[in-house]
């Protein structure tokens, strides 16, 4: 018995296929429904969500509830526009297999799908956060951030070049390797390029006609209606004045009956308008009509404003009825043989405007309306339209002052409406008047669209003129010529669906248009998580910035553009109550202040509008207000405080790259503008800065924003500092921290010593400098660090003498030992009280260290409270061109710290007017740092360990090196009975040289005080060098002639 080895299978192929194809399209739609979800968690993403990393009890905004934004953090957090990746995908791999268009081999493609996501995550890494991202990461994630670090990291470019140079490379990448991903083939490619380039060209070209035909349409109706209008019209008019001219000459004879049956009569009537060919309707034809209408005085059944739109377009669209060469041609003929026999004509004869039967109108706008074309669409009122014919006209007189009634009857929505050439119009003759009127004030179509224009059906109506005037004006008049009449724009009447130009008001209020502050690559790096696998930590580490106030605590205020508007109208109100012409024509709001720029009038005073300021805070109701001229423009800014000011925080300026990616060697993080952009200033460039306010103004804590910047940023090795606190209160904080040189000094006499310490240490630091061959510091230290690489040391040749045999000089190599010298910068909180103590000695140390402490990498910070003249002198002015004032008490003391007025209107609490380099004055608003940071950053600093403390800067140096300071400074100049002043020694030379002793000598020859020569005249008479003052005040020199 054999057995089957091989079993049949379970389906046939046809079932098997179909169940292939099931199975791919329930693929599909997982796919597909994965896909969406995944989509809908993404896009309603919340931060304040529970989630795995989070608690909250807010309600769940996320549209699947907790579920959703359990999924939604993690994807945010760990691969951030990355988890996009996967929902396009699916949503695309869901479609293709539901629709039976993918590959045979998918997997082939599906492989590379996580190397996709990876792109796009570290691509959004490399991207721009906005406002609104809530975290501190980057639109990448955690993971891309962490790639992105790493590949800046090993790059030589610098971090913004790396940034863009990554957002280059990585982006066409990842759109490559996406449509690689998602199944495009090169036909599908192609096939959709080709659509696209055909959607273009049909759009393209269905645009162009749809205008041209409109534009082209709209011109040709207008002319056509333009013109045939205003001849039609003037035609009629000129016909109906010299028939009545002829009836009133002929009226007694036409009072009898017999006078009606003459043919010769009847022929002075001969119709306006006749019809040479057939009518096509058995209705009586143009001709016979019309001596039915000139002899009846009633109207017709239907007039002008009973007719349809297309059919009053379409016979105004006529050029010319037939018969009107010929009757234009006769009127012309009457009337010149008129005026030349010099006819009175009666004020009685006015125009009658009478009715044209509908039947001409209907034929001549049959005849048209096959040739014209209809781009135009009349759609007015026709229910509102009324429905009367035109009621005939009373005599005009001289003194008739009713206007005439409008053709079709009063229309009220043309009520009011003005004409403004009716005066001048109306000083014509009766005929031509009305002739002219009723051309000039046809309103023309606008060239519009077809589907969107709506013309007012209605006639404009003809003023009535006063009487007729007999003179020549007809024989001048051209009657073919209607293209030569006045063309003025006149005032018609619209509908109410008709939308009439109306100036919007311009909108002053300019917000910012700053970008977000960039965070730098610290504080990027800072806010990714990190994992210590190495337990082993630097020598020094900068201290963390999450020390610090974060920004996200802080409460922003934004005022409406309402507002803002209602503000600018309300100063320009202001302004002109005290005669200041000008216009508000911008206005900047800030987080602190709101400058509003006025544009004066032409040769209004700057000066008058800044002595203002008081009175503008007075009638605004505001604190203060701050009026200066913006440099390099016309305008002058008025600023105002917000009702709400925004604080501001030092970690956001910190974190900022214009601080952390910056290349300055001292960088101080001074605040922001008025418009919200930080300001970030270089010490080593001001060189020196004077810092000027009353109590309570912000001074101390902007002198802990800048010490802050410096510890932020630079290690001890790069940066050391010299504290000196007089009030021993402000800066006491910082004793023990590794940067400083010493102890913060708070006597006032070692003071006096740490600066003279300073002065040492700069002339110093000159004389290495000079055997170096190099110009500041920066060059020193980078022969210092090309050193140390080579590990070499720094050599030097010099001449030491002659030998004393040949007469060679000798020559011999000096060693010196590379070290780096750090940037110094000495910090003094107040001023004031160290020059009540030692004023003099304090000005000359200054004064030397602000000439020639800047190429030797030494900076002053000097603060004050009292900006008086005795405080700071025109000696330390001079040398302190960048100054900070803060609020001031009068308009003096603003003058003394920045030679201008407007510190004395500023708001306090870190409001200051920044002048750098002695020119452009900003105003800043400085950060915010409480007594709790700078203690937090302290005691971070003073883990790493003691400061290295350099002996001598408190104590002093030793006498000899005293004397030679004292020399350089100009302080030997007192009375010394050693005999080691040199004004002492100059003077007795001069003594014993010309045998002459007086006070007054001795005051012309040294050219100084009258005081100092009277102590070094009192020296030489205790020493024995001349004797003393006889009866008449003369000295004898004892010292024997030399």
């Amino acid at each position: 018995m054999a057995y089957q080895t091989k079993r049949d299978p379970l389906f046939d192929s046809d079932m098997q296929a179909a169940l292939e194809k099931r199975g791919k399209e329930l693929i599909g739609l997982v796919l597909l429904g994965f896909g969406l979800m995944l989509a809908a968690v993404l896009y309603s993403y919340a931060p304040q969500d529970p989630s795995w990393f989070s608690a909250s009890d807010a309600p769940v905004q996320n549209w699947l509830g907790l579920f959703g934004a359990s999924i939604s953090a993690p994807v945010i957090m760990v691969i951030g526009i990355g988890g996009w990746a996967i929902a396009v995908l699916s949503v695309i791999w869901g479609l293709r297999f539901g629709l039976h268009l993918a590959d045979e081999a998918p997997v082939g493609r599906l492989v590379f799908a996580p190397v996709f996501v990876v792109l796009m995550s570290v691509y959004g890494g490399a991207l721009n956060t906005s406002e609104s991202w809530p975290h501190a990461f980057g639109l990448g994630g955690l993971f891309g951030d962490t790639v992105l670090g790493a590949l800046i990291g090993i790059s030589p470019l610098s971090v913004a070049g790396s940034l863009k140079v990554a957002a280059l490379v990585l982006g066409p990448a990842m759109v490559a390797l996406g449509l690689f991903v998602a199944g495009i083939t090169r036909v599908e490619m192609r096939l959709a390029f080709r659509w696209l380039l055909i959607a273009i060209v049909l759009t393209y070209a269905f645009i162009a006609k749809l205008l041209g035909r409109g534009a082209v349409g709209a011109v040709s109706v207008a002319g056509h209606a333009t013109r045939s209008a205003g001849e039609g019209l003037r035609a009629r008019a000129e016909a109906r004045a010299e028939r009545r001219r002829d009836a009133r000459l002929t009226a007694p004879a036409a009072a009898d009956p017999a006078w009606a049956e003459d043919p010769w009569g009847a022929q002075d009537d001969e119709p306006l308008y006749y019809d040479e060919t057939p009518a096509p309707e058995e209705k009586p034809g143009l001709l016979g009509r019309l001596p039915g209408l000139v002899r009846r005085p009633e109207p017709q059944p239907q007039s002008w404003d009973q007719m349809d739109d297309d059919e009053v377009l379409m016979a105004l669209g006529e050029e010319e009825l037939p018969g009107d060469d010929r009757i234009r041609a006769k009127i012309a003929d009457v009337v010149r043989a008129r005026a030349r026999r010099g006819e009175p004509i009666s004020a009685e004869e006015g125009p009658e405007m009478e009715d044209v039967p509908l039947s001409a109108i209907q034929a001549a706008a049959r005849r048209a309306k096959r040739r014209s074309p209809a781009p135009l669409i009349f759609s007015g009122d026709r229910a509102a339209a009324p429905d009367h014919g035109l009621p005939p006209e009373p005599p005009l007189t001289a003194a008739a002052a009713a206007p005439t009634p409008r053709l079709g009857g009063a229309d009220p929505r043309h009520a009011g409406l003005s004409y403004p050439d009716e005066a001048p119009m109306a000083a014509l003759d009766d005929d031509m008047g009305h002739a002219e009127l009723a051309q000039s004030e046809m309103p023309a179509p606008e060239l519009v669209d077809a589907g969107q224009l709506r013309v007012e059906r209605g006639v404009p109506s003809i003023p009535p003129a006063p009487e007729f005037r007999d003179d020549d004006d007809d024989e001048h008049y051209d009657f073919a010529a209607p293209e030569e009449l006045p063309a003025e724009p006149r005032s018609m009447g619209f509908t109410e669906g008709a939308k009439i130009p109306v100036a919007e008001p311009r909108k002053v209020v300019q917000h910012s248009t700053r970008k977000p502050v960039q965070p730098s690559a610290r504080a990027q790096a800072e806010a990714q998580p990190s994992l210590a696998f190495d337990p082993a930590e630097a020598e020094y580490e900068l201290p963390p910035l999450s020390l610090l106030t974060s920004p996200e605590t802080i409460q922003r205020h934004h005022l409406s553009d309402e507002a803002l508007e209602q503000n600018a109208r309300m100063l320009e109100s202001v302004l002109d109550d005290y005669g200041v012409k000008g216009e508000i024509v911008s206005v900047r709001p800030g987080p602190v202040v709101t400058m509003y720029e006025l544009e004066p009038a032409p040769g209004l005073k700057a000066s008058r509008v800044i002595g203002l300021a008081d009175d503008i805070a007075r009638s605004m109701s505001a604190l203060s207000a701050r009026v200066s001229t913006v440099p390099g423009r016309s305008v002058i800014g008025i600023e105002l405080p917000n009702d709400n000011r925004e604080m501001v925080v030092l970690r956001e300026l910190l974190a900022a790259r214009d601080f952390g990616d910056s290349h300055m060697k001292l960088p101080l993080a001074l605040g922001k503008d008025i418009g919200g952009e930080p300001v970030i200033a270089n010490l080593a460039k001001m060189p020196h800065l004077l810092i000027a306010g009353t109590t309570g103004s912000g001074k101390s804590v902007a002198i802990n924003t800048m010490i802050l910047s410096l510890l932020y940023r630079l290690t001890p090795e790069d940066c050391r500092l010299i504290m000196i606190d007089p009030k021993m209160l402000e800066l006491s904080v910082y004793d023990g921290i590794p940067h400083l040189l010493s102890p913060v000094v708070t006597d006032p006499k070692k003071a006096v010593v740490a600066l003279k310490w300073v002065v040492q240490e700069m002339e110093e630091r000159y004389r290495k400098m000079s055997k170096m061959g190099v110009r500041n510091i920066d060059g020193y230290n980078g022969r210092v660090a090309d050193a140390l690489k080579k590990g070499e040391m720094f050599s030097r040749t010099v001449q030491t003498g002659f030998d004393e045999e040949t007469g060679d000089p000798i020559f011999e190599t000096e060693e010196i030992q590379p070290e780096k010298m750090p940037y110094i910068v000495v910090i003094v909180d107040e001023m004031a009280d160290l020059m009540m103590v030692a004023g003099k000695e304090i000005e000359a140390c200054i004064q030397r260290l602000a000439q020639m402490a800047r190429a030797s990498g030494i900076h002053l910070i000097m603060a004050t409270q009292r900006p008086s003249v005795d405080v700071i002198t025109g000696t330390i002015k001079a040398n302190f061109p960048t100054r900070i004032s803060f609020q001031v008490t009068s308009k003096i003391d603003s003058r003394t710290i920045l030679g201008e007025m407007g510190a004395e209107q500023l708001l306090g609490m870190g409001d200051m007017l920044y002048m750098a380099g002695g020119a452009k004055i900003t105003r800043c608003h400085g950060p915010f740092v409480s007594d709790e940071e700078v203690e937090e950053v302290v005691s971070n600093l003073k883990a790493y360990g003691p400061p290295e403390y350099i002996g001598g800067v408190v104590e002093g140096p030793d006498d000899e090196k005293s004397a030679d300071i004292d020399a350089v400074l100009g302080l030997n100049t007192g009375g010394n009975t050693n005999g080691e002043d040199a004004l002492y020694d100059q003077a007795v030379a001069i003594v014993i040289k010309d045998r002459k002793c007086s006070t007054s000598y001795i005051q012309r020859k040294l050219a100084i005080g009258y005081n100092k020569a009277a102590r070094l005249v009192e020296q030489m008479e205790d020493e024995g060098v001349v004797s003393a003052a006889n009866h008449v005040g003369k000295r004898e020199v004892l010292v024997p002639e030399q």
